[in-house]
């Protein structure tokens, strides 16, 4: 007979956990898992990594997910290696060999087609993939054997570096380490690569080691997580503010705070900015994204009271941050 199972009381958390997801868990799995640690309400992850990639995987909770998207949309670093002369039907290890190639391959050929990748560039998705055609993601349809067509994408790579890291009688190991737009897909660059040095390639390993502002040194695993008290791990949220670091900041009195919070529009001596972080001042707290255009601050996502008052820990309840009048 099966023990029953724990219940865990959920609470609201606010913040921002920069996880290193470990290998073999997809990511819906690792923020499920850091998720029944903090004992969270309300959780989301800033974009997938595959189960055979590691490294930065953002994980916002509560009010944090409301500004997810921005690390969606933002520039990622990865560090792979890439066997040459080994397709697969995947472009990874998971996937079956479908071809191999010689490899023929010279430092200056490494140089040349470093220089051939870098910049903008064209990539088809690949069919292991989590984009939808007709609501239905391309990877099941690659598990029928089905295959779609897919228009291209411009992305960008803004930084690659190509080195040779093993080479013997079995095979030929090379290191990929790439600065990216979002939408790229380093399976596919891989994959591309290989086919540029005319052998083919295929990745054997992936790590993502920073995406936007957040680098792989912040991160947490989840073994040490769940080696933490609850006020440890607590302790290791970012608040949700962190996500609009790139933004400019404007503060607001609390008359101005309560009124902004209620979607309304504030007039004050601002540059016209598109991407503002909006703080209110009696206390100190972060009330949400705005742009300004013509000296008016036009509120974006916002923060309601009730999760200012929960960011503030217990804080008296103010008054005017309740306020809706116009």
């Amino acid at each position: 007979m099966n023990a029953p199972r724990t219940r865990v009381q959920r609470r609201p958390v606010h913040g921002v956990l920069l996880l290193d997801k470990p290998l073999g868990l997809s990511s819906n799995q690792a923020l499920q898992r850091a998720k029944w640690l903090l004992r969270a309400e309300k959780a989301g992850h800033t974009g997938t990594l595959d189960p055979l990639a590691t490294g930065v995987l953002p994980l916002c909770f509560g009010a944090a997910t409301k500004f997810s998207q921005l690390h969606l949309d933002a520039d990622k670093t990865y560090e792979a290696t890439v066997r040459l002369g080994v397709k697969t039907s995947t472009g990874d290890a998971e996937g079956e060999v479908i071809a191999e190639r010689d490899v023929q391959v010279t430092t200056a050929d490494l140089a040349r087609v470093q220089a051939k990748f870098t910049g903008p560039i064209r990539q088809v998705p690949p069919m292991h993939s989590a984009l939808k055609k007709d609501g239905k993601p391309l990877y099941e349809y690659a598990r029928e054997g089905i295959d779609i067509e897919r228009a291209p994408r411009d992305v960008t790579v803004y930084q690659l570096t190509l080195t040779e890291t093993t080479r013997t009688a079995e095979r030929t190991v090379i290191g990929l380490t790439a600065t990216v737009s979002k939408g790229t897909y380093i399976r596919t660059l891989g994959e591309d690569i290989g086919e540029a040095l005319g052998c083919g390639a295929h990745l054997t390993s992936l790590r993502r080691t920073a995406t936007g502002d957040f680098d792989v040194s912040q991160c947490v695993t989840l073994e040490a997580l769940e080696a933490m008290s609850e006020d440890e791990r607590l302790a290791q949220l970012l608040p949700a503010e962190s996500l609009v670091a790139g933004h400019g900041r404007v503060t607001l009195g609390a008359e101005d705070a309560a009124r902004f919070l209620s979607g309304l529009r504030r007039r004050g001596d601002w540059a016209n900015a598109t991407d503002v972080a909006v703080f209110g001042s009696a206390p100190e707290a972060f009330l949400g994204t705005a742009h300004v255009t013509a000296n008016e601050l036009i509120p974006g996502r916002l923060l309601n009271p009730i999760e200012i008052q929960q960011i503030l820990l217990n804080a008296p309840v103010l008054p005017l941050l309740c306020e809706t009048t116009s």
